[in-house]
């Protein structure tokens, strides 16, 4: 993809050294786009250049630097998030504050604006699509923040989210079923709360890489999109499958006793979350190819 003869497209990537980041700039940099890679340390950058990517120095703090990186480059993709839950309000000040600053940046410009946001921040229970809001209800509410994008396309902004599910999964996945496995090997319990049937969407690490490009490409301002291959498995069937693996039994926890046998994932562990990426797919012909997250944790080195 170019923008002129032998010009290519230049993208602001944040989180270009992360799971999903590093995956959406192998991408673009295979489709011919140049990339400019956040990056918050001298480790990271190197990483970077090693992978033929542009760095620009800074971190989700640095607002400055993230207006900077906007406005030096043909759009940004947003990929970088604070993962530490136990920072709830913090992390979704520094979240809006990092989109709200980008989304300033681009005012006027035309230039496309790819945000991640989760399907988690939907209502839990019930079947969420792209053209639902989000819910402060929700438990997975604090990713709400990035959707503070979308109002970007009210002032010259092509202006989207990705929305992704509870697990993106594949090699070198460093989420929550890694997260689930050292519990259950902690413990000798591959563990679901009360019947395990609360669900999780799921979308492996490429298929959710192939959107973000599509979206950057061919998105209308103001969307939402869901990167879900799968609209719901049962936590049970996930437990199974982790203890399969391990070898343990799979057992039922008391929702009483989630907080301790789960620590800081009982929340996640517990949440509803169905998914449809219909409109997605019909809209703008995305098509998961990977493997489904069961087959995946038994065949990609989760237990290695």
């Amino acid at each position: 993809m170019t923008t002129s003869a032998n010009t290519p497209a230049r993208i602001f990537l944040t989180g270009a050294t992360g799971y999903i980041g590093s995956a959406i700039a192998h991408g673009l940099l295979e489709d011919g786009y140049e990339v400019l890679g956040l990056a918050r340390s001298d480790a990271a950058a190197e990483t970077l250049r090693q992978r033929g990517i542009s760095v620009h120095c800074g971190d989700l703090t640095d607002l400055d630097s993230l207006a900077a990186g906007a406005q030096a480059a043909g759009g940004v993709i947003h990929t970088a998030f604070v993962h530490d839950f136990s920072r709830y309000e913090e992390i979704n000040r520094i979240e809006r504050r990092a989109v709200e600053a980008m989304a300033e940046a681009l005012e006027g410009s035309g230039k496309t604006f790819v945000a991640t946001s989760a399907t988690t921040v939907l209502v839990p229970g019930q079947l969420g699509t792209e053209d639902d809001a989000a819910a402060p209800s929700s438990p997975g509410y604090v990713r709400a923040a990035s959707e503070a994008a979308l109002p970007a396309s009210q002032r010259g902004v092509r202006a989207s989210v990705v929305r992704l599910p509870p697990s993106v999964h594949g090699p070198g996945d460093t989420a929550f079923v890694p997260a689930l496995i050292a519990i259950a090997r902690q413990t000798g319990i591959s563990g679901f709360v009360e019947e395990g049937e609360n669900r999780w969407a799921a979308v492996h690490r490429l298929d959710a890489a192939r959107l973000f490009r599509l979206v950057f490409e061919k998105a209308e301002a103001g969307t939402a999109w869901h990167g879900v291959a799968e609209e719901g498995i049962p936590m049970r069937r996930i437990a199974e499958t982790i203890a399969e693996g391990l070898g343990i039994p799979a057992r039922s926890i008391p929702v009483s006793e989630a907080a301790d046998h789960f620590g800081w994932l009982a929340g996640f562990v517990q949440i509803d979350n169905p998914a449809s990426s219909a409109l997605t797919r019909e809209r703008i012909g995305w098509r998961p190819r990977e493997a489904d997250l069961l087959t995946d944790i038994r065949d990609s080195g989760y237990f290695s």
